[in-house]
Formats: C-alpha cells, structure tokens, sequence
C-alpha cells in the first residue's frame, strides 16, 4: 500500500511539473528563452565558419545604372569582417547591407523577442526581433526568420541608422550545413542607396527630374549567386584594408 501511495505521489508531482512547464512555455518568459535558445544556436553554426573565400556572380538591379553582371571574390572573417572585390576594383553593394551581415547581427548583445510565425518560400519559420543593447550599433532593430528545423536564417529585416531598411533573403544548397547560402538577395530603397566614388546617375530619358523621382520611390536589388567557398582558409588582413 506504501508503494502504491508512493507511485501515485510520483504521478501527482509529475503531471503538475509538466503542467507547470507548458504554462512557463506560455508565458512571456518562457518563450523569451526559447527563442534566445535559438539565437543560440544559430550563433553556434555560424562559428563552424571562422573565415571562407568565395567565387561569386553578382547581379545588381537598380534602373537609374547600368551594371553588368559580374564575378566576384567575397572574403569574410570571423566576427563580422566582410570584402566583396570584383575585376572593376568597384562595389556595389550598399555599405549598409555589408554591415547587417548575419555574424554582424548575432554577434553582439542585443534582447531577442519571439515575434510569432511567417512563411518564408512556403517554409514556415519563426520570426525573432532582434534589439540591440548597445546605441554606438550601426542597426536599430532586426527581425530574422529561422527555419527551426534547420536552424537556417531564411530572411532577415534590419533597420540601420544610416542607410535606411534592408530585407535580404537567403537560399541555401550543399553548404547549408556550414550555414552558407548559395543565393543572397538584398532588397534596399534606392533613396537610400549611395553611389560609389566614379559611378553616375544614368539619364534614359535624359531628365534629372525623373530619375530623382526613380531614387525616392524605387525598390533596388543587389543578388549574389555563389559557386563556390574555400571555408576556414586564412584570409590575410590587407585583404580587408580600404
């Protein structure tokens, strides 16, 4: 009878601890730290990288230039290092779409919230903000959607504090296990977006006054297609120098 009294007691105290946990779950802090979980160990693959040299082609859509499709050497390392070079010696990526790379993010402090569900490509993913602990942080505020499954960053959202609202969305293949995408697509506002040193404006029709319009009111595009990466290679430093 003991035994018995004893076994139902064990029973008692098991259903209320997990009672207790699926209303822990519920609660704001209990996703608080499942989501911090997540950045986890998202953060976790991304150290596999410490350092890769990739080959590139790079396709940039925005109506007022004309730019050629192009092959480029992207050069990262860890904590948040990033050069992409082309035969021009001229970038086109908007700065600030260098700056919110997905180490740069995550590799700071910052408080993460659980912002619900999204489908991303048919995926559905969980969507955490992100807001950083630190006001010399070049971003304000960004949202990631993982595929939990994987633990794959699928888009992130990021708004800076210079360069206006980037949306860049990632698409992986045989690299998905190092957390690498095989397709970048960096999505900007093109009022935002600085020219570099030697390029201009190109005029279709001639008038400034419609292609400032194009500026204020168009969405740019800049994807990155990559072929192939040299991962954990030792990247010299001059390599980053301006």
């Amino acid at each position: 009878m003991a035994d018995l009294a004893t076994n139902k007691k064990c029973m008692f105290f098991r259903r209320m601890l997990v009672l207790n946990l699926i209303l822990f779950a519920l609660t704001p802090a209990g996703r608080a730290q499942d989501v911090n979980l997540i950045v986890q160990k998202i953060r976790m693959k991304l150290d596999q990288v410490r350092s890769y040299e990739a080959s590139a082609m790079i396709k940039t859509n925005v109506s007022f230039l004309k730019v050629p499709e192009s092959k480029v050497k992207v050069y990262f390392r860890q904590p948040d290092k990033i050069r992409i070079k082309n035969e021009t010696g001229i970038s086109l990526i908007p700065k600030g779409a260098l700056v919110i790379s997905l180490n740069g993010l995550l590799h700071g402090e910052f408080a993460a919230i659980d912002a619900g569900k999204d489908t991303v490509r048919g995926i559905q993913t969980r969507v955490i903000k992100l807001i950083p602990s630190d006001d010399k942080t070049p971003w304000v505020i960004a949202s990631i959607y993982v595929d939990e499954r994987l633990m794959l960053i699928m888009k992130t959202k990021t708004t800076t504090k210079e360069s206006g609202t980037y949306e860049i969305s990632l698409k992986y293949g045989k690299y998905a296990s190092w957390a690498l995408p095989d397709q970048i697509i960096c999505s900007f506002n093109t009022r935002d977006y600085k020219l570099p040193k030697g390029i201009t404006f190109d005029y279709d029709d001639g008038t400034r006054k419609q292609v400032e319009k194009t500026i204020r009111d168009e969405k740019g595009t800049v994807e990155i297609l990559y072929t192939s990466y040299e991962i954990n290679k030792i990247i010299p430093d001059q390599v980053f120098d301006n």
